[in-house]
């Protein structure tokens, strides 16, 4: 087993952005979801005031994180690859009811596992840029003579509030995973921990103990399957 030291993982602006965001989000989910009548509370106008100011707000908070990530190399973490994307399969179907290990070890310069990248990438690529685009026609729709939109020829809100609902909705999933997988690390509360106070005990290599722990969970699923009715 490589040496586990306990280090400083994740950095202050990337707390500060992880916690801004969620709760813009969040709180972005709650007014979308007032504006669509769903639910009652702040008032049909002071939603839409409120979702307009978190939208704008969460704009500025990633353009911040994208220079943050392309200043510090961060954004290289959320390559997506197949490497013990099997592995991790199998962990998160079957594994992680066994108590099984992870199938790798997280360290400094991979902080996240071949399914946390594809699901991040897919996040930042596709569903928040769609999110963005579609929240910002719906509100620049509504004011064309400020903004000129009408040059867009947008003749209805119907396609676009449709597919900025969708997007809101699987952020939605993504969230409740997202607070389901904050639990199965190390300790049901080390990853909180980790991304309240940047510091997390984390392996300095991984390789060897990558094949181990891979192969030590393919020797324990074996005997369930020979064992089956």
């Amino acid at each position: 087993m490589s040496p586990v030291k306990h280090v400083y993982v994740y950095r202050a602006f990337e707390r500060f952005w992880h916690w801004s965001q969620a709760l813009l989000i969040m709180f972005l989910a709650v007014t979308g979801f007032e504006i669509h009548g769903s639910i009652s509370f702040f008032g049909f106008e002071n939603a839409v005031t409120y979702h307009n100011i978190a939208a704008y707000a969460l704009i500025i908070l990633i353009i911040f994180a994208i220079f943050w990530h392309l200043s510090t190399g961060e954004w290289r973490q959320y390559l997506p690859t197949l490497t013990h994307l099997r592995a991790y399969l199998n962990y998160y179907l079957f594994g992680i009811f066994r108590d099984a290990p992870h199938p790798t070890k997280k360290t400094v310069l991979s902080k996240l596992n071949p399914l946390q990248k594809l699901v991040y990438f897919g996040l930042k690529t596709i569903i928040l840029p769609g999110m963005l685009l579609t929240g910002l026609l719906y509100i620049l729709y509504r004011y064309p003579q400020q903004h000129g939109v009408e040059a867009l020829n947008v003749e209805s809100l119907r396609t676009i509030a449709i597919l900025h609902t969708a997007g809101a909705f699987l952020l939605i999933a993504f969230l409740i995973a997202h607070l389901y997988l904050i639990t199965t690390g190390d300790t049901v509360t080390s990853n909180l921990k980790a991304m309240l106070t940047g510091f997390e005990d984390v392996h300095e290599k991984d390789d060897d103990d990558t094949k181990e722990v891979i192969q030590s969970q393919e020797t324990i699923q074996q005997p369930a399957t020979e064992t089956a009715p």
